[in-house]
């Protein structure tokens, strides 16, 4: 895809998390409304035309973790605050580059997943399912599929982690969409097989808002063998 040659011919390491999304979309996964801004001017009309709440990100190829480089401002509830939160971003930034900052809907959900891909070196694409955000790396609640999935495949490995009754009706909440779930799980095997010039993929969170699973934040990285 031209976003993934563009990146590689730049050196690029990983995909910007905007650009991570923009490829997942092509392959099917919701993904929360966004848009990339250069200017201040520019953060507060996108969050008008999003509405408030707010989350505001710095967006970089070279920023894996924008919370441990603090940028990333959560919950911005004003223009005001859209500005402040705008300025602080640039300033902790400093000398790295960035793409602009990504305003984004402020999608809030009690339950979060994770869809991952990783190319084994023997097995080649396999997908990663589990609970999400910070209960990704304490808990370590995740199930493996070698691509390609078929729909049972992919059903199994949602039901068999630990934490699966959260997909169920769950403190008065819906039960998960498990037709999008299962559709999401077996795309991003597809992407694995299709997509040579990736090596990873990370999709952490997957925010469960109502029945339906949105992308909100997502890591796509690259190797370089998969360049023409």
């Amino acid at each position: 895809m031209d976003i993934i040659q563009e990146a590689l011919k730049k050196g690029q390491k990983a995909l910007s998390e905007y650009d991570s999304k923009r490829l997942l979309s092509a392959y099917g996964f919701p993904v929360v409304r966004e848009k990339l801004v250069n200017s201040r001017s520019a953060a507060v009309k996108a969050a008008k035309e999003i509405g408030l709440p707010v989350v505001l990100k710095g967006c970089s190829p070279e920023i894996a973790h924008k919370t441990e480089k603090k940028l990333i401002e959560v919950d911005r509830r004003s223009i005001k605050e859209v500005e402040r939160a705008y300025e602080a971003i640039v300033e902790r930034a400093g000398s790295v580059p960035l793409d602009g900052i990504l305003v984004q809907e402020m999608v809030k959900g009690s339950r979060e997943l994770v869809i991952g891909m990783i190319r084994d070196a023997q097995f080649g694409p396999c997908v990663m399912f589990g609970l999400g955000g910070i209960f990704t790396e304490v808990l370590k609640d995740v199930s493996f599929r070698i691509a390609p999935l078929e729909k049972r495949d992919a059903v199994e490995m949602a039901r068999e982690i630990k934490g699966a009754p959260v997909l169920n009706s769950f403190r008065g909440m819906p039960p998960v969409d498990m037709d999008l779930l299962v559709t999401l799980l077996i795309n991003a095997g597809k992407l694995g097989l299709e997509l040579d010039a990736v090596k990873e993929v990370d999709v952490n969170p997957l925010i469960i808002f109502g029945d339906k699973p949105i992308a909100v934040d997502a890591l796509v990285v690259l190797e370089e063998k998969g360049m023409p």
